[in-house]
């Protein structure tokens, strides 16, 4: 019987762990924003690409953003 209350302690902690990671996970992507300025993606480390299609920031802090 003691075996089941630690077996459903474990699960129930674990699971609980798994939820507070995805739910970091989505604040953290909500957090950047959609499109950055040139300046705002040199800064961040990266390379403002307008002649590629969507004028991405490439690398850095906004890498994949949108530049404006």
């Amino acid at each position: 019987m003691r075996i089941r209350r630690i077996l459903a302690a474990v699960i129930a902690t674990a699971a609980l762990a798994g939820l507070g990671l995805t739910g970091a996970a989505t604040a953290t992507a909500q957090d950047a924003p959609s499109v950055v300025s040139p300046s705002q993606c040199r800064e961040g480390g990266g390379e403002p690409r307008i002649d590629l299609p969507g004028n991405p920031c490439v690398g850095g802090t906004y890498d994949g953003q949108a530049v404006d």
